[in-house]
Order: C-alpha cells, then structure tokens, then sequence
C-alpha cells in the first residue's frame, strides 16, 4: 500500500466516492493490487430520505421495536438474539429532544417562593466549586445534557462501570467511585477485516462516528443495517455487512447473577462476537478490539502511563492481551482487553500507538494481513500531555456457509479506593476473591472468558420465566430486566468492612450486624449519576424492591448500616438552603437522608444533602420500619428483625412528636417535608398520614413477634384512633386529599397517596383482620387516579402525573406537582395489580416506559421526573428500580393462596412449604 491521504479515510477511495450507502450491492473500488491487500469501498450512508427501498416484511421484527426499528434496512437477524429487549436501529435518530430542568422552567409563582433558596444556593455553589474546589453533590447550576446514545454498562456491581452506547461507542465512565465521566473515547473501537485469497476485501471501524483523529481508519459505517438489542445484562449488536455475505453478531455479558455475591461484583464484561458467512466463498475474518490507555482527560495529562502484553495459561485455557497502566492518584487502576485462544484462532496485538494521531500505522498493520506486529515488551511510559492506546486482534478462518466465535473481555483492576476526601482507604468487594495488589487484570480476564458461558445459563434460568410468560407484555419485559442497569450503574460502590472499623458501643445490640458486613460487604448507590449521595433512603424505599428480591443479603447489610447511622450523631451545625436556618448535620435516633457524598467521605460523614433539615422530615422513619418489616417477610431472616427491633422502636419514638393533636395521626409541618421536596404539605396528609398508619399496623406486627405485649396494645390503640381521623380528616367519598391546608391544592388527587397500602400488602397485611384502609376506599382512589392522573394526562400515554385537580387540571402549585416521577408510576402500577386492577396497573406503568425509551431516547438513564413537555430532570436515578414491586405484586397475585412468599434464586419469590410471619420466628432459619 502507498501512502494515503488521510482524508480518504483510509479505505484508499476519493472522498468524492464515499458518499454511496449500500441500500444496494456497493460498488467495489480495486486500485492496483500492492502486498497482497486491495482496496476495497466500504459503504456509507445516505439519509434516510434518500430513495429507501421498501423493507421487506417478516425482516427483523422483534415484538415491540415499533419506531426505533423503522429505518432498518438489513434483512439479518443476528445469531441466537432473542425477541424480548429494547431493540434500536443504529441509524435511528429521536426527534424529539428535551432539556434538563433549569430554574428558567420555574414559574413566576414558584420562583418568588424559592428565591431564598436559590440565592443561599448560589452562595453555596460558589464556595463548593471555586474555593473548596469540589464538585456540588447537586449541580443545578450545569446539569448533564442531553444525549440519547447510552445502552447496557459493562462490570458487575460495585467495582465500576463502563457504558458502551447503542451505537458501539464508551462513553459513560465510573471507574472513581461515585464520580461520573461522560465522555466519548474516540479510539475505543471494534474493527472487522475480512480478507479472501489472502487479500483484505473489507475492513471497517464498526462505529458511524467520523471523528478528527484516526483519520486514516475507515469510518461511517452506515447504521441502516445494523441494530443493536438489550436485554440487561447482555446485550447484542448485529451488523449485516453488505455486499459481504457476511453478518457480524456482538454479544456484550455482564455477571449480573441474582443471588451470586462472588461473581457479580467481578468489574468485567464480555464480547463474544459470532461471525456468520453466508456466501460460497471462505475467506479470513480478523475482529480488532482498540482501547485508550485512560479516556484522554485531566487523569492521563500528568503521563506516566504505559501497556505491556500478557499471556495467562490456567486450566487448559490460555487468554492473551494488552495491560493499560494507569498509575495516577488517588486511585490508580490496570485495564486488560484480552482474547480466548483456541485452537481455530490466533491472537495478536499492537502494544502501543497514538490515539491522537491519525492511526495510520496501525490501520497498515491490520489490512496488510489481518493481523498485527505483536512486539514484545512494554511500552515506554508517556510523557505528559501525551496519550497511548493498544490493540487486540483476534483472526479465524471462516468456511463457506460457515460460522465463526471470537471471544473479547475487558476487565479493570482498581482494588483500593479513596473518596473525595482522601481519607479512609477502601477495598472493593472482588479484592476478596482476586486479591488487593492491583495485579489482578490478567486473573479477571481469564476468568470472564472461561466462566461467561456458565453466566450466560444462570442469566437464562433466571431471566426465562419472566421471558416465556406469554400473560405479560413485551414492553414490560424489558423494562423489568433493563431497568436494572442502575444497580451496577448507580455510582455503585460494594465494600469489604473490617470488623475493627465498626462501632461496638453501637452494634453491641445488633449481634449480626458484624457478621453480615463481614460476610457481605457494604453496600451504595446514588440517589442518582446527578444527585450524588449514597444509599438515598427516602427513594430507595422505592428502589429497594429489586435489592431485597435479587440480593438480599445487600439490602439487609444496607439496613445495618442505616440502623448504625440512625443511632449516632453528628452536632455540626450548618446552614439548610431551603430554610435558611442553622442546625446540626445528623441527630441522635432519626434516619439520615442519605450515607454521604463519594466526593467526600459517605459511611463517615452522612446527610450530604442540605436542602431541608430532614431530621424533621416525616417520611423516612416510617420508610425505615416499613422495610424492615417487608425485608423480613420476604427472607424469614428472625436475627435480622430482632437486631433491627430496637431501631424501630427509637425512630418511631422520635415520629411521635409529629402527632401534635394526639390523635394518633401525624400532622406534615407546613413545608415539603417528605420525598416530595419541592411539594409542601400540611396537617394530615394522604401520603405522609398512610406511611405512618401502616408503620403503625407494622410495628404491632413486629411486637407479636417479639413478645411485646404491652409494646403491641400502644401501637394497636395508636393504629384504631389514627384510621378515624386518616378517613374523617382526608377521604372525600372518591380519593384521600392531598393534606388539610386551606389551600385550593389541599383537594389534589395526589398519585402516591396509597403508598402505605402498597408496602402492607407487600408484607402480606393490609386485608382481612390487617385491614389499615377500607379496601373499596383503595380500589376508588386507585380508579380515580387512573382515570385523572393517567388517562386525563397527555391522552393517557405518559404515565401518571404527581398531582392532578379534581376538574383534570395538572397541580402547578409547586415544582415537582405537575411532574411524572418514574419510579413513583412503576410503585403505584404495582399497588393497582395488589388491588385486582392489573390492566389499570399495565397501561400506567407503559406510559412511562414508552415516554423514556422510545420516545425521549433515554435508555439507561432513565430519569426521575419529566413534564408533560419540554423538560426532564435528574437523569439515570434511583428510583425507577421500583419496578420490581410490579414483579412482587404479579407473583404474590399468583401464589395468593400460599401464605408466605420466600426469596430464592430465581426472578425474586418461590413458593413451597410457607409459615405465616408468626411462625416463620420459629421455622424459617436465615438463608
């Protein structure tokens, strides 16, 4: 090959000639055949509106693709991909695009309200970022923008997460803990060579990017036929690569194994990439796989980074690859891109080159014979300012109407952490199975590429009832599965604890709080990648359900923890925002907020939100003793409750000064005191009112199993007076009024306001002789909020609005009243199934995947609250988790007449020989 004029692209074509898209058989472009290659034109694209031919029907019509399938062109269905996930054509473009909430989306109204706390907020703001240099645990100020790109993260839970977009692309980083890099490395990249007769025919940066380095790579793949499919936690992307024969399937496997505490927590990802060749001719197909040493940021300008090759035999399987040495502080790290060798394959690699070049050396490497050079040695460590990359190429033969696997992992090695104060050091989870030296990059590799089929099996066990349920609709079925994504990609952190590191003055009373840290590790995500602090309590009292129902032994060490917070305090008196007053950080026997913030020191210092002092808030108590009760219920775990008695008994005690009147009813203060933070409330309210009434029922509950008698009588005389004042002061004959202000939106239909409900008849109470509110009273409100709410809201194709008037006017009173809430929409869809109202429960909960998914183009970032237009606000959060309470619900409805639901492998519940919670103290030992 002769030198190339970089803006050719490479391909060795007139850039003239590259606008042709290969709707029909491209045109071959052969030069002069030099060493063995030729050139050949690979096909770009032109828009859609350029003369498509019609698709022919039956071609990769997955049940529910609707619009995101419409411009695919191929007619491949890619290898074994199955019919349920999110489906998207490459070349897809959303229409519609959306802004992050900003304070110019406030009303006039709601802005005089707040300017206070927007004046003391940009104060804080200023002293956060230009004098402690830190990053705001909320940025209002520059909120993530939009970009519709992002599909499955790669790596388990809590070691860090890399997200490659639907189009191929790394482009969400958390490899600090907490600490989110959005950022599009350009070098990160899957290429194909395919070479007939021992000359390359084809070669192809598997991306449609058209970037302004590597310029001498080919790229513009023309995304009309490709697609890309998701099914958390694997995903596939399928490229028919036309005028070839031949159709390119990548599978991406994350081990993400329900009820797995080992394998999950391995920072890991697999490719396995199915090559199929449909013509009559054999040829050689090479797969390279480039990565950037470091994502071309602030971390790598210092230098000192460097790669170096490794081969790991172990077992009878070798793996070979590159190491990526990225020594700088605080948290240093090694990443490996390895390959599986076997015997129809070879292996080989580039060790360095510049990714800010125009890659013209590595591009000759590859299409010269579809293999690269392979040096030895490490590289030489870079100088600063300088960037450095290598590659991995995996060949095989390819036999007419044959078919061909390459295997890719990617592992990252980062053992110990510091958080953003630089205090405490950390290990990760896996270090207990791959050690803390920070040399473990090799091991994980060859353990991916040898155990991901065995992953793969567990994942269809487990995933294939939900899958196979023909009852259940297609959309459902990936949201369940996919909505998951944030359990690894919340920020998540999975810690081991040294036992010296705990309290014992404070866990003295907890006798297994010790041994479950210990054996479990410590657990955290974000409220959200936007709103950094950990293990958010208010809104993980949504989320919780995929935790307990998945990995419950992380949601119970998460309890201990917060029982650990609840007992202690900290007297550090600052300033709240929304208030302007001055209090301490943390007191004595109230749940915190939140564990902290990752760019301080979470677990040590708690309670890094600041908006409201949330000592005074009248939810998350009641959260707290709730999901204490629903936890045990669904493990049985009798040490768990007894540990965790006590704190019930102390939060509670503290709850009661709420009830002013003595009613039995706790009255809301005047201001957004709950989860609801920008929404006040006041006196006795719908929402505030039932999480405290079913706390109460729960804690008579708790106090029959303890043997609590006189405990029990309190709480049952406490329960019988506050349901006559929760009717007589809120139920208006068709729903429970939003609170008993004076105030015109005191009559609002709120959509949570069966939130206590909910969570009783998840323990199994809330009917019969545990009846807390009327049944027809539920059921009414419930079809009253389906018929306002949701179907009097964007023609009933959004989901349920927070708060509708009763004459079907959205509630603008406040700034989070007139918003859809996720997480809150997939709560209440479950409250309706609990109900009998499953059709109800369907058509709310697909509002609001259809408006994420396939309408704002927000997969794997699903948001906590859009407006009916315009805006969304807090991308990628917390609480749409809660989508697994609708699998709670389905399966409870389902095995109704057994008595006590158990968690097993499996999608969460089995049934088989249950005790009711009286027995199970006695019967049912912790798993």
């Amino acid at each position: 090959m002769g030198t190339q004029d970089p803006g050719n692209m490479g391909t060795g074509v007139p850039a003239s000639e590259q606008i042709s898209c290969a709707k029909e058989d491209p045109q071959v472009y052969c030069p002069e055949e030099t060493g063995g290659t030729k050139d050949v034109q690979v096909t770009d694209c032109k828009s859609p509106e350029d003369n498509r031919p019609q698709k022919e029907t039956g071609c990769c019509n997955p049940e529910d693709s609707g619009q995101l399938m419409a411009s695919y062109e191929g007619k491949a269905m890619g290898y074994q991909v199955p019919p349920f996930g999110w489906r998207i054509c490459l070349a897809h473009e959303f229409t519609e695009k959306r802004k992050p909430f900003q304070a110019n989306n406030v009303s006039l109204r709601n802005m005089i309200k707040h300017i206070g706390m927007g004046l003391r907020y940009l104060q804080w703001w200023y002293r956060k970022t230009q004098v402690e240099k830190k990053t705001p645990f909320i940025d209002m100020i520059n909120s993530v923008p939009l970009r519709q790109i992002y599909g499955c993260p790669l790596g388990g839970i809590g070691g860090g997460t890399i997200t490659r977009g639907w189009r191929g692309q790394f482009c969400r980083w958390q490899l600090n803990p907490g600490m989110y890099q959005h950022r599009t490395v350009i070098a990160d990249q899957f290429t194909v060579c395919l070479r007939r007769e021992g000359q390359t025919v084809y070669q192809q940066v598997l991306s449609l990017e058209r970037p302004s380095v590597l310029r001498s790579w080919n790229w513009g793949l023309c995304g009309y036929f490709a697609f890309y499919h998701a099914l958390y936690p694997r995903a596939w992307t399928v490229y028919q690569l036309p005028g070839q024969n031949v159709t390119l399937t990548c599978r991406q496997i994350t081990p993400i194994l329900p009820h797995d505490y080992q394998d999950s927590s391995l920072p890991v990802g697999v490719f396995v990439w199915d090559v199929e060749n449909e013509g009559d001719e054999a040829l050689d197909v090479s797969i390279m796989f480039s990565m950037r040493n470091g994502l071309g940021g602030g971390d790598d300008a210092p230098g000192g980074l460097w790669n170096e090759p490794f081969c790991l035999e172990h077992g009878g399987e070798t793996v070979q690859g590159l190491l990526l040495h990225h020594p700088t502080l605080p948290n240093p790290y090694t990443m490996a891109v390895a390959a599986r060798v076997t015997a129809d394959t070879t292996v080989t690699h580039i060790t360095a080159f510049d990714p800010d070049s125009t890659g013209q050396q590595v591009w000759q490497d590859l299409l010269q014979d579809g293999q690269l050079d392979s040096p030895a040695g490490q590289s030489t460590p870079t100088q600063k300012g300088v960037g450095i990359a290598g590659a991995v190429c995996v060949s095989s033969k390819l036999e007419p109407r044959g078919q061909c696997r390459l295997e890719f992992s990617l592992a990252w090695d980062m053992p110990r952490i510091l958080f953003g104060a630089k205090g405490q050091v950390h290990y990760r989870r896996y270090t207990r199975f791959f050690g803390q030296d920070g040399d473990a990059a090799p091991a994980l590799s060859h353990y991916a590429l040898c155990r991901y089929t065995e992953w793969e099996e567990r994942i269809s066990a487990w995933q294939s009832p939900v899958l196979d349920d023909r009852s259940l609709p297609a959309w459902y079925k990936s949201a369940l599965f996919n909505e998951l994504y944030f359990l690894a990609d919340g920020g998540t952190v999975w810690l081991e604890v040294r036992e010296d590191s705990l309290p014992e003055e404070l866990g003295r009373n907890m006798c297994h709080l010790c041994p479950t840290l210990r054996d479990y590790g410590r657990f955290g995500y974000l409220e959200g990648q936007e709103y950094r602090m950990y293990n958010t309590y208010d809104v993980h009292f949504y989320a919780s359900f995929a935790l307990i129902m998945l990995w419950p032994k992380l949601e119970l060490s998460l309890q201990y923890d917060m029982a650990l917070a609840t007992l202690r305090e900290d007297l550090t008196r600052r300033r709240y925002l929304m208030s302007g007053v001055m209090a301490p950080v943390k007191r004595r026997n109230v749940i915190p907020h939140d564990i902290g913030d990752p760019d301080d020191e979470p677990w040590l210092r708690v309670n890094a939100y600041l908006i409201h002092d949330t000592a005074d808030w009248k939810d998350l108590n009641l959260k707290f003793v709730l999901q204490v009760y629903r936890d045990y219920y669904l493990t049985g775990d009798q040490n768990f409750l007894k540990d965790m008695w006590p704190v019930c008994l102390a939060v509670m005690e503290s709850e009661m000064k709420f009830d002013k009147d003595h009613d039995g009813l706790i009255e809301n203060g005047g201001y957004a005191d709950q989860t609801y933070d920008g929404w006040v409330t006041t006196g006795p309210s719908a929402y505030c009112g039932g999480l405290w009434l079913a706390a109460v029922a729960v804690m008579v509950q708790m106090a029959a199993l303890c043997g609590a008698q006189d405990i029990q009588d309190k709480f049952s005389s406490i329960l019988h007076r506050g349901q006559e004042a929760y009717e007589r002061l809120l139920w208006n004959g068709r729903y429970y009024n939003y609170d008993s202000s004076s105030q015109p939106q005191s009559r609002s239909v709120m959509s949570d306001q069966c939130a206590g409900q909910w969570f009783l008849k998840a323990c199994g109470l809330g009917e019969g002789e545990t009846e807390v509110f009327p049944t027809p009273h539920v059921v009414r409100a419930l079809q009253t909020i389906f018929e306002l709410n949701v179907q009097a809201f964007a023609g009933g194709a959004m989901g349920a609005v927070n708060g509708m008037q009763p004459h079907g006017v959205p509630d603008k009173s406040s700034v989070q009243s007139d918003e859809v809430w996720v997480g809150v929409v997939y709560g209440l869809a479950a409250t309706m199934i609990q109900e009998g109202l499953t059709w109800e429960g369907f058509q709310t909960a697909e509002g609001c995947y259809r408006t994420v998914w396939e309408r704002l183009g927000l997969a794997f970032q699903t948001p906590e609250a859009y407006c009916q237009q315009r805006v969304f606000r807090s991308l990628a959060y917390m609480r749409p988790l809660s989508i697994w309470a609708m699998q709670l619900a389905l399966q409870q409805q389902q095995h109704k007449k057994d008595s006590r639901p158990k968690v097993e492998q499996g999608t969460g519940l089995r049934t088989g020989p249950m005790f009711g919670p009286k027995e199970a103290m006695a019967n049912v030992s912790p798993e």
